[in-house]
């Protein structure tokens, strides 16, 4: 055994590319698995890290403020009841921007139950009577982070101005805005301070419960709505929250980036063992096991390392704290990706491990080219009338049909994911440089704020900044029998309708006419066409479904129609929001600082969250899932050039006796290399232009944006993956080619099977005697 090691690492020194490329592949791989399993766990469950690490409650049960909460111990399905906590209603002022927020009233000591995850600063404490610590995404949304001044103002006027001593992340209720009010953390005296009236606050328990499934949970729920409200009008349970929905809400959108990296990953691992497979052939099975074993495990480590570096905190959150969807892998998951990549590295050695143990020891005649009729590529390179060398490298292009296929598999796998990476990245780009192809042409909103209707349409009016403006309410309305909603916005007019991004069907152009998301239709099961009678806004409206939109609010769960629809409907004029449509150019936030300073502070302007924005930082991942294809493909290029040229070292000579000159075999060499992966690079790239927009429309319309949201590639974008891959392959192959023609000569005409024959002994003449 001592003596194979050995032997392994004489080979690895003798043979330093060949192992760099081998470990680096392996790192590559280990990296993607690692992200493609952090991203994929973080983004379809969420919640459950936070849950986990925040202890958090399974359900939240809002009573009236002096409720006695004691009742819930004798509640059969409950396991835990939190400590009973404070909460008020409040709204947080930023110069005329007005949010809604929850006070909640905690200690400096955190609970047991639903602990919030300080992610900035810190939490609250007994020095800092005057400190907030707000939730992380909600302190994005309003710009708000430590150290900064707030003004909260209670429901009957109150004021209290508090200092952000911490952002943190709860499990409590889902990410702001898609779950409102944004949630503030304060002492009980400040939040006394900002809301003196006790009957104007709730009571906040929370319950952990031995059956956390959907339908245990409700029974609970139930129970204790029926155990607090008596038949009368008095009712001590206001409202509640369960964990479904907290989980549901936080359903992240990278659910379709984590699925990529997964497919990244596997392919990674299938293509690997092609530039492996091929590196060190001649040597015995236990050398040639221990040798890629080792440089396996190698690479295992480092990309283990690299893994847990580009997925520290430093490199994974934002500055405002919002989290990005990377789970926490524990060491029994690092152990299986590690193990695993190293055990597929052993099992793809073995095959050539044991063709390396039947090769002879003596030398044999090198095999011939197998016979049959020329391929398609050669005729065609004899009918243009192609130079000798171009034809004879054409030919000999496919005559090993095995080694040919292995060699454009080998490359088209790397490059069909490489071209749904990139496909994944254009659409992102896409996305957040027009977010008008996902609905959201407008980039401001304007409500009048404290100013008079007619003024802010003369302010709105006069700003040259604006292209256009449509007036818009929405209403959050519930589904029949009380078991959900859904948001009914009516912006524009049927003869003036907002822009809207229509994928199937057409725009409504008439009163009783509607759009919706993939959401809203699935959520109704029902199709474009259908007929629908909802009660909004206290009006019944009928509505006829004429288009489909893609619909990011809400997880699509949203129909648009005109306000002359509530208005034929015999609903009253609603509280007015004007979206506005900015000229090209023209960036949010100075179009939203123009109107503050143009009304003085009294218009409530603000800036449209565009959902994509938060993807931009996920870029880095795709990125980086693309370099490790690249090398992956790359490795398979440099072993398969290698493996072709070293089969055809004997042919050299042949080919110099036939007249063709250095430069002329190079090209035959290199031409060989070139179609196969011209082959290998055009079927990868089709078949990735195939794949990805379907791929992407697929999850478009099984989250709820609905399907058409995938762009692909540009025409001159394929052209520069494909010169690009092939300058690569042609400058490899003729190094390659340049070093085999340099170290091949004249010898490789001998048979070298055949053993030299003995020159006759010849007798030595004798001098004659005297």
């Amino acid at each position: 055994m001592r003596g194979t090691f050995r032997w392994a690492r004489a080979d690895l020194r003798a043979r330093r590319g060949q192992a760099l490329i081998t470990v680096a592949v392996v790192a590559g791989v280990v990296t993607a698995l690692m992200l493609a399993t952090m991203l994929l766990q973080g983004a379809v469950n969420p919640w459950q890290q936070l849950s986990t690490q925040t202890r958090g409650a399974d359900a939240l049960i809002y009573f009236q403020n002096g409720t006695n909460t004691k009742e819930l111990r004798y509640v059969a399905g409950i396991r835990e009841i939190s400590k009973p906590y404070q909460a008020a209603s409040a709204t947080l002022e930023q110069s005329a921007v007005r949010s809604p927020v929850e006070l909640r009233a905690m200690t400096p000591a955190l609970p047991a139950m639903s602990a919030p995850l300080v992610v900035a600063g810190t939490w609250l404490r007994s020095s800092a009577p005057d400190g907030a610590v707000i939730e992380a995404s909600f302190a994005q949304a309003v710009h708000v982070g430590v150290g900064d001044q707030i003004t909260v103002l209670g429901i009957d006027g109150h004021q209290a101005q508090m200092r952000v001593i911490g952002v943190a992340d709860t499990a409590d209720q889902g990410f702001y805005p898609q779950w409102t009010p944004g949630l503030i953390w304060v002492q009980p005296r400040l939040l006394t301070t900002v809301e003196p009236n006790p009957s104007e606050t709730q009571v906040i328990v929370g319950l952990r419960l031995f059956d956390r499934s959907m339908v245990a949970t409700g029974q609970v729920v139930q129970t204790i709505w029926n155990l607090y409200n008596g038949s009368g009008e008095y009712s001590a349970v206001e409202r509640y929250s369960t964990w479904q929905q907290v989980k549901d809400s936080m359903a992240s959108n990278d659910r379709l980036l984590g699925l990529l990296l997964a497919l990244f990953g596997i392919i990674a691992l299938v293509a690997a063992p092609c530039a492996i497979t091929n590196v060190t052939p001649g040597q015995v099975v236990r050398m040639l096991l221990a040798e890629q074993t080792l440089l396996g495990a190698a690479g295992a480590a480092l990309g283990l390392i690299a893994a847990l570096i580009i997925t520290s905190p430093q490199f994974v959150r934002t500055p405002g704290g919002t989290p990005v969807g990377l789970a926490p892998l524990s060491g029994a998951w690092m152990a299986l990706i590690g193990a695993g990549t190293v055990l597929t590295v052993a099992i793809a050695t073995v095959i050539p491990a044991w063709w390396a143990g039947r090769v002879s020891p003596l030398a044999a005649v090198q095999p011939s080219p197998p016979r049959g009729h020329l391929s398609l590529i050669a005729r065609l390179s004899l009918l243009a009338r192609l130079p000798a060398a171009l034809v004879l490298g054409a030919r000999d292009s496919l005559t090993r049909r095995l080694s040919a296929g292995l060699t454009v598999f080998g490359l088209a796998i790397p490059m069909a994911m490489i071209t749904i990476a990139l496909t994944c990245w254009s659409t992102i780009d896409a996305f957040t440089s027009d977010p008008g192809k996902i609905g959201l042409a407008s980039a401001v909103t304007v409500s009048q704020g404290g100013l008079e209707h007619q003024q802010m349409l003369a302010l709105i009016h006069r700003d040259d900044q604006v292209l256009a403006a449509y007036p818009g309410a929405q209403f959050v309305t519930l589904l029949p029998g009380d078991n959900g909603t859904f948001i009914a916005r009516a912006i524009g007019t049927s003869a003036r309708p907002y822009p809207f991004q229509v994928v199937q069907g057409r725009m409504f152009g008439a009163p009783n006419e509607a759009v919706a998301g993939q959401g809203f239709l699935d959520l109704l099961h029902i199709r474009v066409g259908a007929w629908i009678s909802k009660t909004i806004d206290g009006v019944p409206v009928i509505l006829h479904i004429v288009g489909r939109t893609i619909e990011p609010d809400n997880n699509g769960d949203v129909v648009d129609f005109g306000l002359d629809a509530l208005n034929h409907s015999g609903s009253a004029s609603p509280q007015l929001v004007y979206h506005l449509v900015l000229k090209p150019g023209v960036t949010a936030e100075a179009a939203r600082a123009r109107l503050i300073a143009e009304s003085h502070d009294r218009l409530d302007v603000q800036v449209v969250a565009n959902p994509a924005s938060g993807l931009r930082v996920l870029q880095l991942v795709i990125a980086a899932s693309v370099v490790i294809l690249a090398v992956i493909a790359l490795a398979n290029l440099l072993t398969a050039t290698v493996v072709g040229m070293r089969d055809h070292r004997h042919e050299v000579g042949v080919l110099a006796a036939m007249g063709l000159t250095p430069r002329q075999v190079v090209a035959t060499l290199v031409t060989n290399t070139m179609i196969l992966t011209l082959l290998g690079v055009s079927s990868g790239i089709v078949a990735g232009l195939l794949i990805a927009p379907r791929l992407i429309n697929m999850q478009g319309g099984t989250s709820g944006i609905g399907s058409g949201i995938a762009v692909s590639l540009s025409v001159a974008a394929v052209a520069e993956i494909l010169a690009v891959a092939l300058a690569t392959a042609a400058t490899a192959a003729l190094i390659v080619a340049r070093r085999t023609t340099r170290d091949s000569g004249s010898a490789h005409l001998h048979t070298p099977a055949r053993p030299a024959q003995p020159r006759p002994a010849q007798s030595r003449p004798t001098q004659p005697t005297v």
